[in-house]
């Protein structure tokens, strides 16, 4: 499932860049606090409680505070004004972002996996663990489902692909968690290997999440295009322009939550140039205030005449 479709939005004329980045502020250091005071306790007590599968836990929390770091840091550049190096702007700060969540996410999961599969490597070896564990493991599900749900909330109010890939985040927390608990419970019945087990599986969670976020950013950074719907609802706000009588060509790359655009209207052949501009920038207009749309390159066609910019090479 791709999870960053979830805030794809045809048309967004309600939020502004600086409420995007507000929105992303105040859910961020939600999520901050909130991770601060479960990956200290999922360590404390997994260490105490000598389960694997609950340190493994509280380490993928902690990892979450360093990617709500990350968030903030983007979440800030990104809306620094274009300038002469970076005539677009900075919008592919979200981008970088989301790219960076992956790598954690992957990294961790690594780690994980690396730290269980020794542990299933000498079964005997694994402790049963305290009870303690399986009451922290149960206020830990309770936070994260909660906090997936408010972040996930806001990241799609205001349409934000990156806070959407922090809030499903938070979520593979809560199933990492729920995992966790069912190996606790299966220790505490007399199968001690089933803690590691649950250490394995939550690794291969998270990895998975990791990189899921990573290939769906690069390829963003790779000037992937908008989605069918986007591009078809932008399509339709230039042929509703008075004067244009057609539209063709229509290019689109996103840049962070934003798109790029380029396209083709046709209009009247017999109209002046002037009238012909007029339209363009009447179209161009149209598309920006009702599309999340950074820019739009118009190209002037005349309509039922032949386009030389796609003739035909004369045969050699």
């Amino acid at each position: 499932m791709n999870f960053n479709n979830l805030a794809d939005d045809p048309e967004d004329t309600q939020h502004s860049p600086a409420e995007r980045a507000s929105a992303a502020s105040r859910s961020t250091w939600v999520s901050v606090a909130v991770n601060i005071v479960l990956s200290t306790a999922q360590i404390s007590v997994g260490i105490l409680s000598k389960s694997q599968a609950l340190i493994a836990d509280g380490i993928h929390s902690l990892s979450d505070l360093v990617s709500d770091f990350v968030v903030l840091v983007a979440s800030h550049y990104s809306q620094k004004d274009a300038d002469e190096e970076h005539p677009y702007g900075h919008q592919r700060f979200e981008t970088a972002a989301s790219l960076a969540l992956g790598v954690i996410l992957l990294t961790v999961g690594a780690g994980m996996l690396w730290s269980a599969v020794g542990k299933l490597q000498s079964p005997d070896t694994v402790p049963q663990v305290h009870a303690s564990a399986l009451w922290v493991v149960g206020c830990a599900l309770v936070a994260k489902e909660t906090l997936f749900r408010y972040m996930l909330a806001v990241a799609k109010r205001v349409k934000s692909s990156m806070l959407v890939a922090n809030a499903w985040h938070a979520r593979s927390d809560a199933a990492s968690s729920l995992v966790v608990g069912i190996g606790i419970i299966g220790n505490l019945a007399g199968y001690p290997i089933l803690d590691p087990i649950a250490a394995l599986i939550v690794g291969f969670m998270v990895a998975k999440m990791g990189w899921s976020f990573g290939w769906d950013a690069m390829h963003d950074l790779m000037d992937r295009a908008a989605n069918e719907q986007e591009v078809e609802a932008i399509r339709r706000t230039l042929i509703e322009t008075p004067g244009v009588k057609n539209v063709h060509d229509v290019r689109t790359r996103k840049m962070g939550d934003l798109i790029v655009v380029d396209a083709h209207i046709e209009v009247d052949a017999l109209i002046t140039v002037e009238a012909g501009h007029d339209i363009a920038v009447e179209a161009r207009q149209r598309v920006l205030k009702r599309h999340r749309v950074l820019n739009l390159m118009t190209h002037v066609d005349p309509w039922r005449r032949p386009d030389l910019d796609h003739a035909q090479p004369p045969a050699s």
